[in-house]
């Protein structure tokens, strides 16, 4: 019975090496929302990269420039009512990996986490 309980165990090790990777926290981002009515609308943005495994940070950190370039334009072409909903922040969130992934390469990012999400 004891060996079983190892195996879990060590099961269960494995598992949280392979959720294990690395966690780049990006400064935070404020940008410009197009609004229709012409009053400045503004979104700040805190959130982290997750590298897909340790060795990757580097990586991440190398193309945080890069990586956030490609983040503006996409930012400043979102609309208050595009923020709207949980639905908007998955889309917001998946866009963000799409173009995170392009950048720094298939993998190398596997998630972005949003901390704030903050309209004004």
């Amino acid at each position: 019975m004891g060996g079983s309980e190892g195996g879990h165990e060590s099961a269960e090790a494995s598992k949280e090496e392979a959720q294990a990777g690395a966690y780049v926290e990006v400064p935070p981002m404020t940008v410009n929302l197009r609004s229709g009515d012409g009053k400045p609308r503004f979104l700040k943005l805190r959130f982290i990269l997750v590298a897909g495994n340790p060795e990757n940070e580097e990586k991440v950190n190398e193309k945080l420039p890069l990586i956030l370039d490609g983040f503006q334009p996409f930012l400043r072409e979102l609309r208050p009512e595009d923020l709207a909903g949980s639905a908007a922040v998955f889309r917001l969130k998946e866009e963000m990996l799409s173009r995170a992934s392009r950048v720094a390469g298939p993998g190398i990012v596997t998630d972005v986490l949003i901390q704030d999400l903050i309209q004004q």
